[in-house]
């Protein structure tokens, strides 16, 4: 069975880590509820909850099956607490499906602060 997933960082399309979503679906364009934001961690970003963010974060929807998921959680370091794979608010016409995506499971206290969209840095 397929897994919906929001990415927002170097999972993008174009981005260093897209290879890692070879052969699934790309849904479409995505943008989170508000309430949440994205902070620079050293080379790839992380999205925590931020009361204060109106305008969500920008993002893609990816269908991806069960051995690219467990793939993708051992990658994020899901075991290890780096990041959560949890069910996530999106924004029409995502506002009524379930959709996971890593969420930040650190300290971000000192981070740089990116906002809603995630660049990837020129190498």
């Amino acid at each position: 069975m397929a897994t919906l997933l929001f990415v927002y960082g170097t999972l993008k399309r174009g981005c260093r880590n897209h290879p890692l979503l070879a052969n699934q679906a790309y849904v479409g364009p995505a943008r989170t509820t508000p309430g949440f934001t994205v902070y620079d961690l050293g080379g790839y970003p992380g999205l925590v909850a931020a009361a204060a963010d109106a305008p969500g974060v920008a993002g893609e929807v990816w269908s991806v099956d069960a051995e690219c998921l467990a793939a993708l959680d051992t990658f994020e370091g899901v075991a290890e607490g780096l990041y959560r794979r949890e069910p996530l608010a999106l924004q029409a016409p995502y506002d009524r499906q379930r959709v996971d995506a890593y969420v930040y499971g650190r300290e971000i206290s000192g981070r740089p602060h990116v906002g809603t969209e995630w660049r990837e840095p020129r190498r």
